[in-house]
């Protein structure tokens, strides 16, 4: 069924709530990936009209307000939407602006990264101040520093302690940030140590962002480079289409994302060699496994729609950690710093001589603060865009858990 037939399809059946739970993102399987074709900049394009055509006809059919006011109140609404009109090319204008200036300072930012990887690596080593050591060398105690310094430079050498870099960069800095240190298991941890770079660039054609990992030769797999693409049907009113990640291909008995559990055979069975089963289990690399949205969008109810919208939120936030957060700051994330400010302020017992007003007041303070601490957080967490799973939800009539009635 085509996006016209869907939205007018409901004059033939009866009223409102018979055209909204006829709406399904399966009628528009003809603009979906995988549905007749190769999805082309066109089918793209498609889809996105059709899916505001089919949202903007569900929203027309909400209610018949408007259309009940006086002409005096419909003319002041008319002027409301002339209003909205110029806001909203003002807004097209930010974004083409903020667009261009994010490409501007993404070319200033990379020679800190291009420096960043070279020290990290080990590529390039850092000045040891020599000016100051030969300075300190006027002086008895500055001289004993000095050779003491260059005895152990020399021990080191010979004995080809070599530590090149900073070992474990990337690994900490990720381990230090809440988000993707719940992702990250211990067994991961030793593939995460040959992590050298994480990259990120803006795709145009289709919209969306790609990260880039790339690792030194390891025992764990073959890839040099694991990205992570995600595409977005529209910026504007953003829908992210899908996510895509590499294939890893790894060594044999080394996948990280699967467990082998061995069962012994029952006493008396005939077959008396162990049983080997494998199970999928938490890992930091099924980050490049993310959730797959099915062809045939019929087969999805409200509850499998929901389930897949909560999956995919938490893989972009997981990628928009990443993107947002730990490449432009990976330093402030490896040291700590960039924990200092989510640190709790140790609560002081000694004062226990407060009066009962005085603990009452101390503890709205702290409610307040609470209150000021959570709005915070939830400004610092990156904002999912809608997926298409949740397009069909709200197109079918179901309202999120946050807005049901209790």
């Amino acid at each position: 069924m085509s996006s016209e037939q869907g939205a007018g399809g409901g004059g033939n059946g009866g009223g409102k709530e018979q055209q909204i739970s006829a709406f399904s993102v399966g009628d528009l399987g003809g603009a979906l990936p995988g549905g007749t074709g190769t999805f082309t900049a066109a089918d793209r394009a498609g889809l996105v009209n059709a899916l505001k055509d089919k949202l903007q006809y569900l929203a027309g059919q909400s209610s018949g307000y408007v259309e009940s006011l006086s002409p005096k109140v419909k003319k002041r609404v008319q002027a409301l939407q002339d209003l909205q009109k110029q806001h909203d090319e003002v807004e097209m204008k930010f974004r083409e602006e903020r667009a261009i200036l994010e490409a501007k300072y993404q070319k200033l930012y990379a020679p800190f990264y291009a420096k960043r990887f070279e020290i990290v690596t080990g590529a390039v080593d850092v000045d040891d101040n020599k000016g100051e050591a030969e300075a300190e060398a006027k002086t008895e105690e500055g001289l004993a520093k000095f050779l003491l310094s260059r005895v152990c430079s020399y021990l080191v050498s010979s004995l080809s302690i070599v530590e090149n870099g900073v070992p474990e960069f990337w690994l900490t800095a990720m381990k230090s940030n809440e988000v993707l240190g719940m992702q990250i298991t211990e067994r991961d941890e030793g593939a995460l140590k040959f992590l050298k770079e994480i990259k990120w660039c803006n795709l145009e054609s289709p919209k969306g962002f790609r990260l880039d990992f790339y690792f030194d030769t390891n025992p764990y797999f073959r890839n040099s480079v694991l990205s992570k693409t995600y595409h977005m049907v529209d910026e504007d009113e953003p829908i992210l289409e899908r996510a895509i990640g590499t294939e890893i291909e790894w060594h044999a008995g080394k996948n990280l994302t699967q467990k082998i559990l061995k069962k012994k055979p029952k006493k008396g069975a005939k077959n008396t060699k162990p049983v080997t089963k494998t199970e999928q289990c938490d890992s930091f690399f099924n980050f490049f496994s993310p959730p797959l949205v099915p062809d045939d969008d019929d087969d999805i109810d409200a509850t499998d729609a929901e389930q897949l919208q909560d999956l995919m939120e938490q893989d972009y936030e997981i990628g928009s950690t990443i993107k947002e957060k730990i490449i432009p700051h990976a330093v402030s994330w490896f040291t700590g710093e960039a924990l200092q400010g989510d640190e709790y302020e140790d609560v002081d017992d000694e004062n226990d001589t407060e009066s009962d007003d005085e603990e009452e007041d101390d503890e709205e303070e702290e409610d307040e603060e609470d209150e000021e601490e959570e709005d915070e957080g939830s400004a610092r967490k990156p904002a999912a865009p809608r997926t298409k799973a949740a397009v069909k939800k709200q197109a079918s009539g179901d309202q999120p858990p946050e807005c049901k009635q209790q």
